[in-house]
């Protein structure tokens, strides 16, 4: 468990408003810590092999998209502002846009590890949409954007940042963004207090 590692991309919105500090701030004092990291401006082929093509994955953009207008009633209907109601299709739509923005800029990708990492990255990130995120989350204190106004645009919500969903995805994003030889094994002042507890 506590060797769980998970990935996180900073998105560009997050890079340029000059917050990867203060995120790898929060990651690292809740007691988990960087394996792996560095920046680059990722390629369309890069971002289109790390999201999913699976139906069922394009199919859940496609609901969420449905769940927003309902949430933030938005006055078009689906069909209006996309030209179909087919979940699918919309959800193909939204895949694109997610591309175009993770290729506008700069990210910057980490391995993060520690006991729950997957589950404590997420709490700690806050829901994808940033208007249902709670103060005291990164989405919640510091994102802005909410997905009526990104619809209207014809675009992604800016949501600042991405962390794996699950161990699957986990594995697959590492080894997507790392090599073995990239991922470093160190103990950390906190892992260090741990283990004397239990030998006492």
């Amino acid at each position: 468990m506590e060797k769980e590692q998970t990935l996180v991309l900073i998105k560009p919105d997050g890079v340029k408003r000059g917050l990867v500090g203060e995120i790898i701030r929060r990651l690292e004092s809740r007691g988990l810590k960087i394996v792996a990291l560095s920046m680059e401006w990722p390629t369309k082929e890069q971002i289109d092999k790390h999201y999913p093509k699976t139906r069922k994955w394009i199919e859940g953009l496609g609901k969420n998209t449905a769940k927003s207008y309902k949430e933030f009633n938005i006055p078009s209907t689906l069909l209006e502002d996309y030209g179909t109601d087919n979940l699918h299709e919309i959800g193909k739509k939204v895949r694109e846009w997610l591309i175009e923005f993770i290729i506008s800029g700069p990210i910057v990708k980490m391995v993060v590890q520690g006991l729950h990492a997957i589950k404590m990255v997420r709490k700690i990130v806050g829901p994808t949409v940033p208007a249902f995120a709670e103060v005291g989350t990164i989405r919640g204190d510091f994102s802005i954007d909410s997905p009526d106004l990104a619809n209207i645009k014809r675009r992604a919500v800016h949501n600042l940042i991405h962390a794996s969903g699950n161990k699957e995805e986990a594995e697959y994003e590492i080894s997507h963004w790392f090599t073995k030889e990239e991922l470093n094994s160190y103990s950390t002042i906190h892992e260090q207090f741990m283990t004397q507890e239990r030998n006492q």
